[in-house]
C-alpha cells in the first residue's frame, strides 16, 4: 500500500459565540508529515464526539488549554500505526489518544491518553464509549462520589447519553432503584428496556417536577447531573438526607451566551446536610485499569448495554459534534473516518 501523501484536517477558524455551527471549522488538505526517529505515522478509525469539546474551543481557562484558532480540532480517537520509527510502536498496533479532527497524526508512544497501545482482539468501537472516557467518567463519578447503596434512589439525567446510560446501570448493579431523564419517548423506551432503568421521564413531554414526586415519593438520594439548569433545579427540590449530587456536566447551558441563573433550590443542600461536588475524570488517570476491567466485565455478562450513533466520513465531524447539542444521539456519537 502506497504512503499517503494528503491529510485532511478540520481546523478552529472561529470561536463560537452561542449555537455551535459548522462556521466554527475550516477544512483543508495539508501534507502528511515525514516521521523523525521515535515517532509513528496513525491513521485515525474513529473519533469521539463529546460535550466538553464545545468548553475547548472557548478562549478561557479551564482543565485543559483551548484549542487555538487554525489549530486542528481536538477530539479524542483510535487510530491504526501505518508507518512506525518508535520502538515501542509497531505497523498495525491499535493506538488511543489525541489525533483530533484528522485523517493522519504523528504520535509517539506515552502518556496517559495518546499513542497508548490498545490491547490486541479490544473492539475499538467499544474502546470509545462503554469503556473510553465517557464509561469511565459514569464509573468514577456514579462510585466514588455518588458512593450509591443498595436500596437508595439514584436519578441521571442525560440518561440516554454515553455517559448517564453507564451511570444509570452501575446503579442498578449496585442494587439502587435508578430513574432516568431524557429526551423523547424512544430513548425513554431504550432506557427502561434495553438499560433496564426502573423507570424514565420524558422532559420534553413530561412536567419533571411532577414525575419526579410521583417516582421518588421518599426523595433522591443520588443524582449524576449531566445537563444542569431547571432538571438539577427540579432535582435538588426532593434530595433526601445525606443526598450525593454530583456534577458531571451541564450541556443545557454550553451553548449560552451569558451564564444561566443559578439554582434556586441551593438551600436544600443546607436542610438536607447534602453534598454536591463536581469532577473531570483525567484526574483518575491512574484507575482507568481498574474502571475497564470493572466495565468490561459487566459488558460480558450482560449487566451493562450501550449505544453507539456512528456518522461515517471526516467530512461530516462538525455535523457529528452538532448532534449532541441537538439531542439526536443515542449513547455514545462517533465518527468513523476509516475501516
Amino acid at each position: 500500500m502506497p504512503r499517503p501523501t494528503v491529510n485532511k484536517q478540520w481546523l478552529l477558524a472561529a470561536r463560537p459565540h452561542g449555537m455551535l455551527s459548522e462556521a466554527s471549522w475550516q477544512l483543508r488538505e495539508a501534507p502528511v508529515p515525514q516521521l523523525a526517529p521515535g515517532e509513528a505515522l496513525v491513521e485515525t478509525l474513529y473519533l469521539s464526539c463529546d460535550p466538553t469539546q464545545r468548553g475547548w474551543m472557548e478562549d478561557r481557562p479551564s482543565y485543559m488549554p483551548p484549542v487555538g484558532l487554525g489549530e486542528v480540532m481536538r477530539a479524542v480517537s483510535v487510530g491504526r500505526v501505518v508507518e512506525s520509527r518508535a520502538p515501542s510502536l509497531e505497523v498495525g498496533d491499535l493506538v488511543e489518544g489525541m489525533a483530533g479532527w484528522q485523517q493522519y497524526s504523528v504520535v509517539t508512544g506515552g502518556g496517559p491518553f495518546g499513542a497508548a497501545k490498545v490491547p490486541a482482539g479490544t473492539d475499538p468501537q467499544q474502546l470509545m464509549s462503554v469503556l473510553g472516557l465517557t464509561g469511565l467518567t459514569a464509573y468514577f463519578g456514579l462510585l466514588d462520589l455518588g458512593a450509591p447503596k443498595a436500596g437508595e434512589t439514584v436519578v441521571v439525567s442525560g440518561a440516554a447519553g454515553a455517559t448517564g446510560s453507564i451511570a444509570g446501570q452501575i446503579a442498578r448493579i449496585a442494587g439502587c432503584k435508578v430513574i432516568g431523564i431524557a429526551g423523547g419517548p424512544d430513548k425513554c423506551a431504550w432506557l427502561t428496556g434495553e438499560a433496564r432503568f426502573d423507570a424514565a421521564i420524558d422532559y420534553k413531554h413530561e412536567d419533571v417536577r411532577a414525575r419526579l414526586r410521583a417516582l421518588a415519593p421518599h426523595g433522591v438520594d443520588v443524582y449524576f447531573d449531566n445537563v444542569g439548569g431547571d432538571i438539577l433545579d427540579a432535582v435538588l427540590e426532593q434530595i433526601r438526607m445525606k443526598a450525593r449530587v454530583v456534577l458531571c456536566g451541564g450541556i443545557s447551558a454550553y451553548n449560552e451566551i451569558e451564564p444561566p441563573p443559578g439554582p434556586r433550590n441551593l438551600m436544600n443542600l443546607v436542610i438536607q446536610r447534602a453534598r454536591m461536588e463536581g469532577f473531570i475524570v483525567i484526574d483518575y488517570a491512574a484507575r482507568f485499569g481498574e474502571a475497564r476491567d470493572a466495565l468490561k466485565r459487566w459488558v460480558d455478562a450482560g449487566e451493562i448495554v450501550y449505544g453507539v450513533d456512528v456518522v461515517q466520513g471526516i467530512e461530516r465531524a462538525p455535523e457529528a459534534l452538532l448532534r449532541l447539542f441537538y439531542g439526536k444521539n443515542l449513547g455514545k456519537q462517533l465518527v468513523r473516518v476509516a475501516e
